[in-house]
């Protein structure tokens, strides 16, 4: 059967979810990967308020929409970040609090911890998001990081998602951290590491967005080649390079949207990314998991471009060969 095409629910938390949702509906989509932050989902009212997550489930059923993912990008990377101002804009206040670089780790770990069980509330399976990182300065700045330092970072890391794994087991939820600039895991290599500072717990494993590494120059099938039993998430978001000899894919400070940038975002399908190779791998290492639209284009209508992509992941997908 062909896998539930889904939407990332973070791009449009500037509208309520009921208008979301019955646009959602509208365009195609099956169901949501739903954000903490908006109104779209508040982890804290779904523990303390005992018909929430029901509420929730009924809205979307209205519009013949399922809830499979549960995203928590914005604390989670507070977990292991290294606490800086720029922070206090994608943290709930009551995550923040004083600032405090220490007490906001902990606050983070702890919301992080409510969204695996507000999950396991409403029967989802899997938990997206960042995780921030402890070594993203040293990563391509001066002075590097030492292989000291690299081993102290993952330490540090593990260190700190394991209480949050500890309590995925306990919920059966996995959480799936999306490899991308900025995490502990932004590559192959580093996504390695990842998997073995924690051990290879069964609950950790990847949220695949193949935009992020096709700009660094990461061939997206390989990393699926290399982890098949490891993508618990998928994401169908596109990207176009433009490097013209000016600027490079660090993209110079400047803004999305900005025609300087070395790269930008596009709508699926009109980006470089190789679909069909990616969707051939998928079959390859058995994946049947949803494929969710993470719409971004600057240059695009967003509804418009919500819809096309929809459209375009159904013609896209296909099955495996019976064998």
């Amino acid at each position: 059967m062909p896998r539930p095409v889904l939407l990332f629910s973070g791009q449009w938390t500037d509208l309520p979810l009921e208008q979301l949702a019955q646009k959602a509906g509208e365009w195609g989509y099956q169901g949501f990967e739903l954000c903490c932050w908006g109104d779209h989902f508040e982890v804290q009212r779904a523990l303390s308020e005992g018909d929430y997550c029901q509420k929730k489930l009924e809205l979307l059923a209205r519009h013949d929409l399922q809830l499979a993912v549960l995203s928590n990008h914005r604390v989670g990377q507070a977990v292991s970040d290294r606490i800086e101002p720029r922070h206090q804009r994608i943290l709930p206040d009551y995550v923040w609090g004083d600032g405090d670089p220490r007490g906001v780790q902990e606050r983070a770990s702890e919301e992080m911890t409510a969204t695996v069980r507000a999950a396991q509330k409403l029967g989802v399976g899997v938990v997206t998001g960042f995780c921030g990182s402890p070594l993203w300065a040293g990563v391509q700045g001066y002075p590097q990081s030492n292989p000291q330092e690299v081993t102290e970072g993952f330490k540090q890391f593990a260190g700190q998602w394991q209480p949050i794994l500890d309590v995925c087991q306990d919920a059966g939820v996995r959480y799936a951290l999306e490899v991308h600039p900025g995490q502990v895991a932004f590559d192959l290599y580093s996504a390695e590491l990842a998997l073995d500072a924690l051990d290879g717990r069964e609950e950790f494993g990847f949220l695949f967005d193949p935009s992020h590494l096709h700009w660094q120059g990461v061939d997206p099938v390989e990393f699926l080649r290399r982890f098949p039993d490891r993508i618990f998430h998928v994401h169908i978001k596109d990207i176009m390079l433009t490097l013209n000899g000016r600027g490079g894919v660090l993209c110079s400070y400047l803004p999305y949207g900005d025609p300087r940038r070395g790269w930008e975002f596009r709508s699926p399908g009109r980006g470089g990314v190789d679909w069909e190779g990616i969707i051939r791998a998928l079959n390859a290492i058995g994946y049947q998991g949803p494929l969710t639209v993470e719409w971004s284009d600057p240059g695009m209508d967003r509804e418009f471009g919500a819809e096309e992509a929809c459209n375009f992941v159904k013609r896209l997908d296909f099955a495996a060969a019976v064998s």
